[in-house]
């Protein structure tokens, strides 16, 4: 059922029936997300099984690929608040929002040359970096398999920003699905030899998720051109046709939120080759602890795609009540979540590191330790991760991208990394300095993005919406 459903059913109470159609928004897109992300912490529980400096060189490897790839993936996302603001002002609009769609696939292929060029040369940026040879070559070699899933990703993407702005997120949520079983039985086979297929180890982790990626391009193309309520719009008709002013219009609105998201994985990908610096056993710590604190923010990061749609609509509309009500009634849901899992990492962290790494080996002692103190660290910015997460999300349906950039480059690099690397560094912190860097980062960033929606209406934000032709 569609949120616009929900809506002609639910109760006259306006807040009441926000936290329906939200809800209907927002749970195909918070299990799609959960299921991107269990195709990253298969491939990590899978490298934990072949040895931990594997496991160490994956996380290398990883972070190195994900700094371009979330540039280029909030280029990607600038498709969803032009969609759903559109629709917001014209529902059955049609020819707008084909425009939007063949102009996010030109820019995916575009973005996707220089970060092949970058991702192939891997193992040299990160030995210049200073990372352990051995390593360095163990995550290139990764890198070079895995990158070829970039391109497809980013066709994913725009596709599931159209559906989910027609309120129509199950397929997304069915099709990543479909790709994760695939990806652990592509796993098993490449990594480990399996079924008579050659034992590639971390190099096979590569492949198979280039393989999933494909998948998921394909099969989400494939409902675009099937399902009656999209095969209407003709995506993929005359695709070359150029159309530079929407495409400019794209790039506007999506460089400030590729910057907000670069600005935030970087200093996680920072953080990362600073354990590198530090010690293999704390780089495997951080990489089992970011997968476990990485999937609780699924939740907060479904409800930014959610609310992106629900605020941008209501904008679109010229609704400033429905604006705050979709904007505060996800900011709740999204901060009440991450309390309960900050309080699971706190009591439970061992059973949660258990899932990554074989807690009765005496090998692996060391790691686990590590892992549950950064645990106890992530638990605390849990809340202010979901807050900040979700303001972006509310102020993006606003079409507000250019001032959360600075707020962004502010908190993470001018205030949590700096802190980070004092900390471990210099007052002899080590791995638990780095975190304690991303917290205070990431309450930076927080009470900033929540301070900006709060004079949204000085600021001009909330009156007509003005769609980028």
């Amino acid at each position: 059922m569609s949120a616009i459903q929900v809506e002609a059913r639910a109760p006259a109470n306006p807040w009441r029936l926000e936290i329906r159609a939200m809800l209907a928004l927002a749970w195909p897109m918070i299990l799609t997300n959960l299921g991107q992300t269990a195709m990253t912490a298969t491939d990590v529980m899978m490298m934990g099984r072949l040895s931990a400096d594997t496991l160490a060189a994956g996380a290398l490897g990883a972070n190195l690929y994900f700094a371009p790839l979330i540039f280029g993936l909030g280029l990607m996302l600038a498709t969803s608040p032009m969609i759903a603001t559109e629709l917001g002002r014209r529902r059955h609009s049609v020819r707008d929002l084909r425009r939007t769609v063949r102009q996010g696939l030109w820019l995916a292929i575009l973005v996707s040359i220089p970060i092949w060029i970058v991702l192939w040369n891997a193992e040299a940026i990160l030995a210049a970096m200073g990372q352990e040879p051995a390593l360095a070559a163990q995550a290139g070699i990764y890198v070079r398999w895995l990158q070829w899933a970039v391109l497809p990703f980013y066709g994913y993407i725009v596709l599931r920003s159209f559906i989910s702005a027609l309120e129509r997120p199950g397929w997304a949520l069915i099709i990543v699905f479909v790709a994760v079983a695939f990806n652990v039985l592509a796993n098993w086979c490449l990594m480990f030899g399996n079924l008579g297929f050659p034992a590639m180890g971390i190099a096979g982790s590569g492949l198979a998720t280039s393989l999933s990626s494909a998948l998921m391009f394909i099969g989400m193309a494939a409902v675009v051109m099937m399902e009656p309520k999209f095969r209407r719009y003709r995506l993929f008709g005359r695709f070359w046709r150029s159309d530079w002013p929407r495409f400019v219009g794209l790039l506007k609105l999506g460089l400030p939120i590729a910057g907000i998201l670069a600005f935030e994985v970087t200093i996680f990908n920072a953080a990362a080759l600073f354990m590198g610096l530090i010690d293999s056993p704390s780089l495997a710590a951080h990489a089992i602890a970011i997968q476990i604190a990485s999937i609780s923010f699924m939740v907060p990061l479904g409800l930014n795609q959610a609310v992106t749609v629900r605020v941008g609509l209501a904008y679109g509309a010229q609704n400033p009540e429905g604006i705050s009500r979709a904007g505060w009634t996800a900011f709740v849901m999204g901060v009440s979540f991450m309390a309960l899992t900050a309080l699971a990492m706190i009591l439970w962290p061992r059973l949660l590191i258990s899932a990554f790494i074989d807690l009765n080996d005496p090998a692996n002692a060391v790691v686990i330790g590590l892992a549950v103190s950064f645990l106890a660290l992530a638990a605390l910015f849990q809340i202010v991760d979901g807050a900040q997460a979700v303001a972006a999300g509310m102020l993006r349906g606003l079409h507000d991208t250019t001032i959360p950039m600075i707020y962004a480059a502010i908190g993470y690099w001018g205030v949590g990394l700096p802190l980070g690397v004092a900390l471990a560094f210099h007052f002899g912190f080590h791995g638990v300095g780095i975190w304690i860097g991303l917290s205070v980062g990431l309450a930076v960033v927080a009470v900033l993005l929540m301070w900006r929606w709060l004079r949204r209406d000085q600021l001009g934000l909330t009156g007509m919406a003005t769609v980028t032709n």
